[in-house]
């Protein structure tokens, strides 16, 4: 690349990207809400489906907020979803992840594997 050259990221897509790696964890259900009292809080942060995104010099922090399948073990589901949502961001766009805060927000007792 020359010197003048830039790359842009949106960021919908590290959004995309945090949701996509969390979603591939075993015991993750889905994304859930944002928090209705964190959403006035985080005016002008980027935020959707779940992922709260907080930019700071080509770095970023990332809440994401999610709904676990039954019998999941939250502690271990969460901290997998750290490591996948750092590895991805980091392999994908090269920039530094320098916090991933998992909130559990739920159980989905609806899920079920027989379905």
């Amino acid at each position: 690349m020359e010197p003048q050259d830039t790359i842009t990221i949106a960021p919908s897509v590290l959004i995309t990207i945090a949701r996509h790696a969390a979603m591939q964890v075993e015991g993750v259900s889905r994304t859930g809400s944002i928090p209705v009292n964190m959403m006035r809080m985080l005016r002008g942060q980027p935020r959707g489906w779940g992922v709260v995104l907080k930019l700071d010099d080509g770095k970023v922090a990332i809440d994401i907020y999610l709904v676990v399948k039954p019998g999941a073990p939250m502690r271990e589901t969460s901290s997998e979803v750290q490591q996948a949502i750092k590895r991805a961001i980091q392999e994908l766009v090269g920039m530094e992840v320098t916090a991933v805060n998992t909130h559990i927000e739920d159980v989905d007792f609806l899920f079920s594997d027989h379905a």
